[in-house]
């Protein structure tokens, strides 16, 4: 499974899926106006149907509702709702697995709304990637529209190792994706590899499958809390359930909202995280620039 997402503050994730979050670009500062975001639906690891929702940047008090829709012909019915009165914070919602395309939408009843991609799931045990949405939303640095020619046999400059061969190879094929698209290759920092090993550890010992730690820290608390600073921007791919890095690489990259993480030319330092379970690798990617 795979999938992306941000700093939100009480929503949940997917299960052998994979994720991915980004964080505001260089350049752009973070939204100051009271806002909603929906993250798009997922399978958790129980096999059920999972999404999100967050409130953010308010200084009101609001009742903030999260609905799952199925889309179908003629209106998309509502599945399942959930809601919470509060300021800022998240809110999350779950149901059965039924195969179909989901999306979610989000009110706050202050006239702001949002609403998620929709996304096809099929609730197998393998999954298909799900990538959940930033918040707040960015636009990824578009890399070059033409591809530079490399020779056949050409890779990437390689970087020191910080990891295990698992780790390395994950760095060194998504350098081989972004240097075929124009974009510089990431320097494997141990800071960011600790941050995502950390992460993927903590998922394989406690079985859950979501870009917000049990304990409730954001993607965002967990690179800053690597050291790594200053921090202008930054993303995170997870995954679960592939069982090699060309596997997992090949995942992200067949994924629109992984393969914008990995191919943002804006980013310039990586760390990966692996670790195994019974129920298979959880990887993990973080990305950022000072």
């Amino acid at each position: 499974m795979l999938a992306c997402i941000g700093s939100l503050a009480a929503l949940g994730a997917p299960t052998a899926v994979a994720q991915a979050a980004a964080a505001p670009q260089a350049g752009r500062a973070e939204p100051a106006e009271c806002r909603v975001y929906a993250a798009s639906p997922y399978v958790t690891p129980a096999g059920r149907i999972q999404a999100s929702a967050a409130r953010l940047g308010c200084s009101d008090t609001a009742l903030v509702r999260i609905r799952i829709k199925r889309a179908v012909t003629g209106t998309d019915p509502v599945v399942k709702s959930a809601a919470r009165r509060g300021g800022n914070g998240r809110v999350t919602v779950a149901l059965r697995c039924a195969p179909g395309v989901y999306y979610s939408v989000v009110t706050d009843y202050r006239g702001n709304t949002g609403r998620s991609k929709a996304v096809r799931l099929s609730c197998s045990a393998t999954g298909t990637p799900s990538p959940a949405p930033t918040t707040p939303p960015v636009t990824p640095t578009v890399a070059p529209t033409a591809a530079p020619t490399l020779p056949p046999a050409a890779t990437p400059t390689p970087t020191a190792s910080q990891g295990s061969s698992a780790q390395d190879e994950v760095v060194r094929l998504t350098n081989v994706e972004r240097q075929a698209g124009g974009c510089a290759p990431l320097k494997h920092d141990p800071q960011l590899r600790s941050a995502a090993q950390g992460h993927s550890d903590d998922m394989a010992a406690k079985n859950y499958f979501s870009h917000t730690s049990q304990d409730g820290r954001t993607m965002t608390d967990r690179i800053k809390a690597s050291g790594f600073r200053p921090m202008s921007a930054w993303a995170e791919n997870i995954a679960w359930g592939q069982r090699t890095p060309a596997a997992v690489v090949k995942a992200w990259m067949n994924s629109e909202g992984h393969r914008r993480n990995i191919m943002n030319c804006a980013y310039t330092h990586i760390g990966v995280g692996m670790a195994d379970s019974s129920r298979g690798p959880y990887w993990t990617q973080d990305f950022a620039k000072h």
